[in-house]
């Protein structure tokens, strides 16, 4: 079995309009919003493995601080084919993750992320900034990771 979290980058500041959009913050909002999502999965007992994360400054400062709030004390690995990623490109990251493995999260953003929830377990709404979707996969390796072996777990995100 392996289960994997998509997670949203929190929400952004679009304050200064000459940086460019990979060097955007969180905004006062996101700095709000991504403790309180890294409670809930520490409070559920929710610890990831390995942590991918898109290394984008909004996606990289989600990561850190959810990492921080369940208490992964390994390195966040950082891939740039995370950052503006679509389905496909987010799947194979999806199918190389190691087996050793079992639990990872995912830190990106949209409109990759909805995609591959949409294909694995039919998520059609719209996730919001520093949402999380859990999906289980009843397989053993991770290349084997599917829409047809996909089992949502839980949708949640800050004002749920």
């Amino acid at each position: 079995m392996k289960i994997l979290y998509i997670i949203r980058h929190a929400k952004s500041s679009w304050k200064d309009l000459d940086l460019d959009d990979f060097d955007r913050p969180l905004n006062k909002q996101g700095k709000r919003d991504a403790p309180v999502m890294g409670e809930r999965l520490a409070k559920n007992q929710i610890i990831p493995d390995i942590i991918l994360s898109s290394p984008a400054k909004r996606a990289k400062m989600t990561a850190k601080i959810i990492a921080d709030k369940v208490h992964y004390d390994k390195k966040i690995i950082f891939l740039q084919q995370i950052y503006e990623a679509d389905k496909q490109s987010l799947q194979k990251i999806v199918n190389n993750i190691d087996d050793r493995f079992s639990t990872a999260f995912l830190v990106g953003h949209n409109p990759g992320l909805n995609e591959l929830a949409e294909h694995y377990v039919n998520y059609e709404e719209n996730l919001p900034t520093c949402g999380i979707i859990g999906i289980v996969f009843t397989c053993n390796h991770w290349k084997e990771s599917n829409a047809e072996n996909a089992r949502l777990l839980f949708v949640d995100y800050p004002k749920k």
